[in-house]
């Protein structure tokens, strides 16, 4: 193995960063703890450039810790409302309010994994990049560049924990921060899962990957996933004033603490049926339905084909059940999924952001 450990290397890598790194607002000196939080939160699973609007609405409308633990729980989901993995919203309020108890954010990965939604490499992040704390951390971008520069074998997962085990060794001293940035930096921009730009990188003479010209075997690319199909009904019941009904998605459900039309899997092959069964379980009574056609999604391990009605009726509102006017929809936590199957009813309001 070559390029790691040496400090060339890791000068060459951080003088890199020094003159290439993207402009982001997270990264503005000082580094307020908070936002560089948030950002690797936002950026779980999610693009820069999808995930960023995001950012500067939510930190607009929250822009402190105590904002956001002070804010009401449906607030924080609606600025989430269309970046999916909707856990990380409820476990990010959730250690905000946890936080603040404290007196703040904990300063090392230790004590920041104490608190919701926190996992090794967030725990890490945070404490590095705004604390200083001499720590590694790997995430996808990291292990992919240290699986080519050390030519790690193995599966994906098996690349990922010996990255966590040689990235300590790595760390130039008092500048874990800057250094695990940079790691990121060249995995996001340089040295990419597909067609990396190796003529770019300042370990390029280091890697014998490079040299070899088989970067796509580390680590070897995953086998795409079957994903099974989800057939629901899901039904819009409106009332005379144009409001709609919603219902929050439980604690365990698809869409946790998210607003959505009231759904049920499809029974027998009668989605029409189906949707009455949603409804009847909500005590709606509806009149007639009328299909609005089949909405279908693709979430990471399962694909959803929701059969949409619409109608007009009644119910009771409570905790979990509501009918809301449409220009009110854009202060709820609404999943894509959600926003589709309204926009196939012709339910107009502040549902298109995400």
């Amino acid at each position: 193995m070559r390029g790691f450990p040496s400090t060339a290397a890791a000068d060459a890598l951080l003088g890199w960063f020094a003159a290439s790194r993207r402009s982001l607002p997270w990264r503005e000196e000082p580094r307020d703890p908070y936002r560089v939080w948030l950002s690797e939160v936002m950026l779980q699973q999610t693009r820069v450039a999808a995930m960023l609007p995001r950012y500067l609405e939510f930190v607009a409308r929250f822009p402190t810790l105590e904002a956001l633990a002070a804010a009401p729980a449906d607030e924080v989901l609606a600025l989430f409302s269309g970046l999916g993995y909707y856990a990380r919203a409820r476990h990010l309020h959730a250690a905000a309010k946890a936080a603040v108890l404290r007196g703040g954010l904990p300063r090392s990965s230790a004590e920041l994994k104490k608190l919701p939604g926190f996992g090794p490499y967030t725990a890490a992040a945070v404490a590095s990049l705004a604390f200083g704390e001499q720590v590694a951390l790997v995430d996808g971008n990291v292990a992919r560049v240290l699986a080519r520069l050390l030519r790690i074998p193995g599966d994906a997962v098996e690349v990922r924990a010996r990255a966590w085990e040689v990235a300590p060794s790595l760390l130039p001293a008092g500048r874990a921060g800057e250094f695990n940035e940079a790691l990121m930096e060249l995995g996001a921009t340089v040295c990419k899962p597909r067609a990396p730009s190796c003529g770019d990188c300042p370990l390029g003479t280091l890697c014998e990957t490079r040299e070899r010209g088989d970067a796509h075997a580390f680590p070897p690319p995953r086998a795409a996933p079957e994903r099974p199909i989800l057939a629901w009904a899901a039904a819009a019941v409106t009332r005379e004033d144009g409001s709609v009904l919603l219902r929050r998605h439980p604690r365990g459900e698809l869409f946790a603490g998210t607003w959505g039309l009231p759904f049920c899997d499809v029974r027998d092959g009668r989605p029409r049926r189906s949707a009455r069964d949603a409804l009847e379980a909500c005590g709606v009574r509806a009149s007639a339905l009328q299909s609005r056609g089949e909405i279908r999604q693709t979430l990471t391990h399962r694909e959803l084909r929701v059969a949409v009605f619409s109608g007009t009726g009644r119910a009771r509102q409570r905790d979990d059940l509501r009918f809301v006017a449409p220009g009110k929809l854009g202060s709820l936590g609404l999943s894509s999924l959600a926003r589709k199957c309204l926009r196939a009813c012709g339910i107009e309001g502040p549902i298109d952001s995400g």
